[in-house]
């Protein structure tokens, strides 16, 4: 299932590199194959400017930047028979600092969120998104509430009582997908041969796509983008 792009106007980008073949190498099932690269983020990506009542705002800002140049890179199509049984799926999103760590969190659908209050103060999460609405009303520290997510689509988080609280969830219906690291590093593992389009989401939006062909040969793939 194709996972629609946010509401956020795209800015001007730019896609650095292009598909080369690595060493071959196994890929631990035959005839699947991996790709993998980085994504850049050129552009200037702050939190917002609003940091009442928290404990250290210059730290915890500057973790919220680098929270934010993370990116989910995933196949707009999955390949067939890739729609596997994630019942029992689990998964986290913090609050602290006033923050939602991680600021963008991929699962996929059927996965149950878990949202610890490990702050100074009451918070309150929220969406009101199509894919998923629900309201958890104020808890204290210490406490934690979760959700499932059923249907694939992007959620919007909100705090009640903190405005400048946001993150998102992007809820797909196959595993193709991976968020980068620290570094903007992303892998995706166990691909079959086929044609794809590949997405760069980042900051509310798709960044970029390309189109890739993987051979029946196990290979590593790799692809590099650059997003200003």
């Amino acid at each position: 299932m194709v996972l629609r792009r946010a509401a956020a106007s795209l800015v001007c980008l730019a896609v650095a590199g292009g598909w080369q073949d690595a060493v071959p190498q196994p890929a631990g099932r035959g005839g699947l194959s991996t790709l993998r690269g980085r994504v850049e983020v050129q552009r200037h990506i702050t939190p917002p400017a609003e940091r009442p009542n928290a404990a250290d705002p210059g730290d915890a800002l500057a973790r919220d930047a680098a929270n934010r140049r993370r990116a989910v890179v995933y196949f707009e199509t999955a390949p067939r028979g890739a729609f596997e049984d994630r019942e029992g799926a689990r998964a986290a999103m913090d609050q602290r600092n006033e923050t939602f760590v991680p600021h963008i969190l991929a699962i996929t659908a059927g996965t149950i969120v878990d949202f610890p209050n490990n702050d100074r103060t009451y918070h309150n999460v929220f969406s009101l998104s199509k894919a998923k609405r629900f309201d958890l009303g104020r808890y204290a520290a210490g406490r934690s509430k979760a959700v499932r997510f059923d249907h694939p689509g992007i959620v919007r988080v909100f705090c009640e009582i903190h405005s400048h609280m946001n993150a998102f969830i992007l809820v797909f219906g196959h595993r193709f997908f991976a968020v980068t690291d620290e570094e903007g590093r992303y892998q995706i593992d166990g691909v079959p041969a086929g044609t794809y389009t590949l997405s760069a989401w980042l900051d509310g939006a798709v960044r970029a796509q390309r189109t890739v062909t993987i051979g029946v040969d196990s290979r590593v793939f790799e692809l590099d983008f650059t997003v200003r």
